[in-house]
């Protein structure tokens, strides 16, 4: 089959690999309709993370078709389209049974494979799913296969963040990142009832589609954030900073912009080695901090319902559909948000 591999660095190839097996008879083998590029993806195409084998294939976000299946697998038959979350679970370890489907103690990600273990991704024509009864999710025959893969990732991760913020009526979010996954941020926190919801970034595009979505936009290009934000809550912050971006900068915006009391929820992957506050300045607001891998899982079925409601005003965050063998110049254009660039869609 044809796949998306890494090779180091900034190497992302469009070859021919083996075709996936079943190795475990609770395994499935999709064919992939649409996979999706996720900015987790760019931490090892741009080495901020490493271990990554060569001939990696990669993708966590999937939607497609179940060709084959173990002798095991009872929930699911071939024929049907499934969406994957980012990750596999069990679903009966103490974690699964908890909700912390992302941390299952059997779990692997879409897309990682190190030391010649784990397990490959769906940028490819083929995926092999381990776990496939607790892991895969129908998905509905009438939501476009374009928007189901929303459900992979991006929107139960917007929907996770707003549950660690706890963000609920009359609370004022400020969300830090507009890229797809805050802008789902955004949506999840809409539909919990927030009383305000303002939208940081710097590309146009990406505010433009925050404020169609019901978010107050403001350009940190143009604008002292922290100097507008205090103005428009008389100087008391926000109850809540959802923090998308995985970076220092945006770890110092969000203690910068959060009230006495309020709550940083962190959804965004930091590969920096230290916070970019002091635990002085996190004692001085009595702040709460949470981060954490989304479990996916967990929140697909109510995504799958938002897509189908939010269909219409969700569909214009893609902006780029490419086949797979164009997905070495997806990465880049990606990487660089070219083009006004928010979320790329592969098709083997």
């Amino acid at each position: 089959m044809k796949a998306l591999t890494f090779h180091a660095p900034g190497d992302i190839r469009h070859e021919e690999v083996a075709d996936p097996q079943i190795e475990d008879d609770k395994d499935v083998i999709v064919r992939v309709e649409v996979a999706g590029l996720c900015g987790s993806d760019l931490h090892p195409y741009c080495g901020r993370e490493t271990g990554l084998d060569i001939g990696t294939v990669m993708g966590h976000e999937f939607v497609g078709e179940i060709v084959k299946a173990g002798s095991s697998v009872e929930g699911l038959v071939v024929g049907e389209r499934v969406v994957a979350p980012f990750s596999t679970n069990c679903g009966e370890c103490s974690l699964c049974r908890q909700g912390l489907t992302s941390r299952c103690e059997h779990g692997q990600l879409f897309g990682w494979v190190e030391r010649a273990a784990g397990l490959h991704g769906g940028q490819a024509e083929l995926v092999r799913v381990p776990y496939a009864d607790s892991s895969l999710v129908r998905a509905p025959v009438e939501l476009d296969a374009e928007l189901a893969l929303f459900a992979a990732d991006i929107l139960p991760t917007g929907l996770f963040s707003t549950e660690m913020g706890e963000v609920g009526p009359e609370k004022v979010v400020a969300v830090v990142g507009c890229g797809p996954v805050g802008l789902m941020a955004v949506v999840s926190s809409r539909l919990r009832g927030a009383r305000e919801i303002f939208a940081i970034d710097s590309i146009a595009e990406r505010l433009r589609v925050a404020t169609g979505l019901g978010a107050e936009a403001i350009d940190r290009e143009e604008t002292d954030v922290v100097e507008a934000i205090l103005g428009k809550t008389r100087g008391r912050g926000v109850d809540v900073v959802l923090e998308v971006v995985g970076s220092a900068a945006a770890s110092r915006l969000a203690i910068d912009l959060v009230r006495p009391g309020g709550v940083i929820a962190t959804a965004g992957f930091h590969t920096e080695p230290q916070f970019a506050f002091s635990p002085g300045e996190a004692y001085d607001k009595n702040l709460t901090y949470r981060s954490g891998r989304c479990p996916a899982r967990r929140f697909m079925g109510e995504a799958l319902e938002i897509l189908n409601r939010e269909e219409a005003s969700l569909s214009e965050l893609i902006t780029h559909r490419l086949p797979l063998e164009k997905g070495p110049e997806a990465y880049r254009i990606f990487e660089h948000k070219l083009d006004a660039c928010i979320k790329v869609v592969l098709r083997p």
